[in-house]
C-alpha cells in the first residue's frame, strides 16, 4: 500500500519515515512529508487519519474509487480528486484516479485503478530544492502537471487516429465497424473532456482560496496547468464535433448513393413496364385481338415497343436517372 513516505527539510530529501513517526516529523518547522499510497485498506487509512488529523469524510471518499473530480476543504487540509488517463496496449484510454490530501506540511497521494506511478515525478521535483522549500504545494503542482500532460499526449494520439478515420468515412460504402469505432472514440473523448474540465476549477480554487498552502511564486505554475487542461478540454470537444460531422457525411453519402440506385431501378422498371403491358395483351383469350391475323402485326408491335422503350431510355438518361 505504501509506495513511498519521505520527509523533506528545507526542500531537501532527508529520510524515509515510518507511519508511527509521522506526527513527530509534522511538528518540525520547514519540513513536510510526502507519502504515496496505492489502494490502501480501511485500517491503514484510519491510522493515517490519526497521524495527519484528517477528516473522516475525506478518509471515506479516499477509500472508494470512481469519485467525481473535486476539491474540498476540511479544516486546515484540502482533499482533491483528479482523474488520471493513459493509453493502454490496445490504444484505448484507460482511466484511473488520484486522491490528494494536502496540508501545510504534508502531501498524501492515493492512487486507484489504472494509474501510473509518480516515482519519476518525485525525482524530478527533488532536484528543485528552491521550490520544495515552499512546502508540499510544489509537489502537488508536479503531479497535476504530469496528469494534464498525459491528457495532452492522448489528444495528440487521438488526433492522428481521427485523421485516418475521417478518410475512411468519406465513402459511399456503409461500414458498420468504422461507425462503431467512431462511436467508441467519441465516448472516450467525452470521458477525457470530463476529466480535464474539473482540473481547471481545481487549479483556480487552489490559487484563489488556499494562499497558505500555495505560495505566491507557485500560482503562475498552477495557472499554466489550468491553461493546459483548458486546451485539452477544447481539443477533445473539437475532435468530437469532427467525428460527428464525419459520421453525418458518411450517412449522407450512403443515403445519396441509395437514392441513385433507387432512381436507376425505377427508371429501368418504367422502361420494362411498356413491353410487359403490351405483350401481356396477347395472352388474353379473345379471338379479335389487334393485329392477330395481320401478316406484319407481330413485327410492328415489337418495333413500336422498342421505339417506346428507346424514347423512355433517352428521356430518363437526359434526366440523369440512368
Amino acid at each position: 500500500m505504501v509506495i513511498n513516505c519521505v520527509a523533506y527539510r528545507h526542500g531537501k530529501r532527508e529520510e524515509h519515515v515510518d507511519v508511527a513517526d509521522i506526527s513527530e516529523v509534522l511538528k518540525e518547522e520547514n519540513s513536510f512529508v510526502w507519502m504515496g499510497l496505492y489502494q490502501p485498506d480501511p485500517a491503514f487509512m484510519q491510522t493515517l487519519q490519526q497521524e495527519f488529523s484528517l477528516h473522516e469524510l475525506a478518509i471515506e471518499d479516499a477509500l472508494v474509487a470512481h469519485q467525481r473530480p473535486k476539491i474540498e476543504q476540511y479544516g486546515d487540509s484540502v482533499f482533491i480528486v483528479v482523474k488520471t488517463a493513459h493509453m493502454d496496449d490496445l490504444q484505448r484510454i484507460s482511466f484511473g484516479e488520484t486522491h490528494f490530501f494536502l496540508g501545510k506540511n504534508f502531501l498524501i497521494t492515493v492512487r486507484h485503478g489504472s494509474s501510473e506511478g509518480y516515482a519519476e515525478i518525485r525525482s524530478k521535483a527533488e532536484k528543485n530544492h528552491a521550490m520544495l522549500c515552499g512546502g508540499p504545494g510544489y509537489a502537488l503542482y508536479c503531479i497535476l502537471d504530469f496528469i494534464v500532460d498525459n491528457y495532452s499526449k492522448i489528444t495528440e494520439s487521438l488526433n492522428e487516429r481521427i485523421g485516418g478515420l475521417e478518410e475512411g468515412m468519406f465513402t459511399t460504402r456503409f461500414d458498420s465497424d468504422a461507425l462503431q469505432n467512431v462511436y467508441h472514440l467519441r465516448r472516450e473523448l467525452l470521458a477525457l473532456r470530463n476529466a480535464a474540465l474539473p482540473v481547471t476549477e481545481i487549479c483556480q480554487q487552489l490559487v484563489r482560496f488556499h494562499e497558505d498552502i500555495i505560495p505566491k511564486n507557485l500560482r503562475a505554475y498552477l495557472r499554466d496547468v489550468q491553461d493546459h487542461a483548458h486546451h485539452v478540454m477544447i481539443d477533445a470537444e473539437d475532435m468530437r464535433e469532427m467525428l460527428t460531422s464525419a459520421m453525418q457525411v458518411n450517412l449522407a453519402l450512403v443515403s445519396v448513393q441509395q437514392s441513385e440506385v433507387n432512381k436507376k431501378l425505377a427508371g429501368w422498371g418504367a422502361i420494362l413496364i411498356v413491353p410487359t403491358i403490351i405483350f401481356s395483351m396477347y395472352g388474353m383469350n379473345f379471338p379479335d385481338m389487334p393485329e392477330l391475323h395481320t401478316h406484319f402485326g407481330y413485327p410492328a408491335v415489337v418495333g413500336v415497343t422498342v421505339v417506346i422503350c428507346c424514347v423512355m431510355w433517352w428521356r430518363l438518361k437526359k434526366a440523369s436517372w440512368l
